[in-house]
């Protein structure tokens, strides 16, 4: 089953007072890259992460971005910098005395400093953080796996109607080269005429042996055959469980190279804008195979 390359999911989790968020996106990519964004409580997370998404993705490059919330009671706890309330009160006693003040030291003056009263650090559970981490990475990572076959269904059909057409046109292309030793012994009767005054005396074994030396430079058969096979192997790859993407790529070259080849040794117009437009729908295969894990 093909799978494209390309793909958006995201998931949420909730247990206990964590909550975790994340989405994943994927692109094109001759191997598997990562680029994890997480809050720093997470980062020892990051290779589990990796090897739990790769367990289901084999190529593209997979952007994930995970976030997370703790609503647990700690959060409303806080602790007072006593070093710094105290050196702040003899500081405001030292102005007090120096200026001779006679009002009392109050508790708003000292609030008045800054990070007095400041939040108490986090004790995060990382157990469960990193449980509710894990499932919903991999809820999300299963709902990027089944967007990217249902989008590789789509490029299947499209790439099966592509090939159906290349096929037919190898056909056509086919029935088209059988003409090319008429065509040359036309065209060389033509160019003999021209240069002698008797035509009629041409040596018709000797002019039938010109023809079928320019006729076997000219001869496409065993391209046509080979293209044929790679019809063949590119749908037979298709439909293979494995990820497909480079060998239909290696494959598109292939065919290229047998498209060339016709087309150096056309010999009609026609032949020639065959060709051209088999290298056109090739090029939409190639664009599309680029999608394709």
């Amino acid at each position: 089953m093909i799978k494209s390359m390309t793909a958006f999911a995201k998931a949420s989790h909730t247990k206990g007072c964590i909550t975790a968020d994340v989405t994943i996106r994927s692109y094109n990519s001759r191997h598997l890259d990562f680029s994890i964004h997480l809050p720093e409580a997470c980062h020892s997370f990051e290779e589990e992460i990796k090897k739990r998404i790769g367990q289901t993705h084999d190529r593209g490059r997979i952007e994930v971005r995970l976030n997370f919330t703790d609503e647990s009671k700690e959060e409303d706890l806080f602790e007072v910098d006593e070093v710094k309330a105290r050196g702040y009160y003899s500081a405001l006693k030292r102005v007090k005395d120096t200026l001779g003040l006679s009002s009392d030291i109050s508790l708003d003056n000292i609030l008045a400093a800054r990070n007095i009263i400041i939040p108490a650090p986090r004790q995060i559970d990382t157990d469960l953080l990193g449980e509710v981490v894990f499932c919903v990475v991999e809820t999300a990572a299963k709902e990027l796996d089944l967007m990217r076959r249902q989008e590789g269904e789509n490029l299947f059909q499209d790439l099966c109607s592509r090939m159906d057409y290349i096929q037919g046109s190898m056909e056509s292309l086919g029935r088209e080269a059988e003409k090319i030793p008429g065509v040359y012994r036309d065209r060389l009767t033509e160019r003999i005429a021209k240069l002698t005054t008797d035509a009629d005396g041409i040596d018709p074994v000797r002019l039938a042996q010109e023809v079928a030396v320019l006729s076997d430079k000219s001869d496409v058969s065993e391209e046509i055959v080979r293209l044929g096979s790679h019809i063949s192997l590119f749908r037979e790859v298709m439909n293979d469980d494995q990820s497909q993407g480079r060998k239909l790529n290696f494959l598109i070259q292939e065919f290229n190279r047998e498209f060339n080849t016709i087309g150096s040794k056309a010999g009609n117009a026609l032949l020639s804008h065959m060709v051209v437009d088999l290298k056109s729908e090739l090029e939409k295969i190639r664009e599309q195979v680029q999608n394709i894990e």
